[in-house]
């Protein structure tokens, strides 16, 4: 599967984005999809992930209550609405793949298939 994300701006302290993640193939309501962000200088980091159906959810206690993640398998892609945004959320975002991880684990691996990364800055 191929990943193609955008949406990624500049906004404000408080402000809102949402992002999308198209991806290519008739496979890929068979996929959990996943957010990971990297700052300057630091790792790559989990965001959100969910399942196949879109059923089940998770996220990083870092934007839990803040960000919200959904899929439109219709659509092949996978959205991550971002609310009341702060500039320790200024990053690169990336959306992921993988067939067989479960939507929890995803927080603890490296998923087979990436994006090519969204900027997202975020001015207080």
């Amino acid at each position: 599967v191929q990943l193609q994300a955008s949406g990624g701006g500049l906004v404000q302290t408080g402000g809102s984005l949402r992002l999308s993640c198209a991806a290519s193939g008739r496979t890929f309501s068979s996929y959990r999809m996943g957010w990971f962000r990297q700052a300057p200088g630091e790792g790559r980091e989990f965001v959100a992930s969910i399942s196949v159906r879109g059923s089940s959810t998770y996220y990083a206690d870092s934007v839990r209550g803040r960000f919200t993640i959904s899929r439109d398998n219709a659509k092949n892609t996978v959205y991550l609405q971002m609310n009341s945004l702060k500039p320790e959320d200024t990053a690169v975002y990336y959306c992921a793949a993988d067939r067989f991880t479960t939507v929890q684990a995803m927080s603890a691996i490296l998923p087979d298939y990436w994006g090519q990364g969204t900027q997202v800055t975020v001015s207080s």
